[in-house]
């Protein structure tokens, strides 16, 4: 998974104001106590800190492998 689908993914969940404030904010035990951000940083694969923002969120099923066409 790519970095901008990533985002588009947060975005169309959380919304375009949200998503950013999620992305810095919220801390994930299963990433090591890290944010999505700093994840990214660290060089965490996108498609697995996404996972893992679909576990803690209960994302649907429709957007944990990409977004719909």
């Amino acid at each position: 998974m790519r970095l901008s689908e990533f985002r588009a993914l947060m975005d169309e969940y959380f919304g375009p104001r949200r998503a950013p404030s999620v992305a810095k904010d919220h801390v994930f035990g299963e990433l090591g106590g890290l944010t999505a951000d700093q994840a990214i940083e660290a060089g965490i694969n996108p498609r697995e800190i996404w996972a893992q923002v679909c576990r803690e969120f209960e994302v649907p099923a429709a957007l944990r492998f990409g977004l719909p066409d």
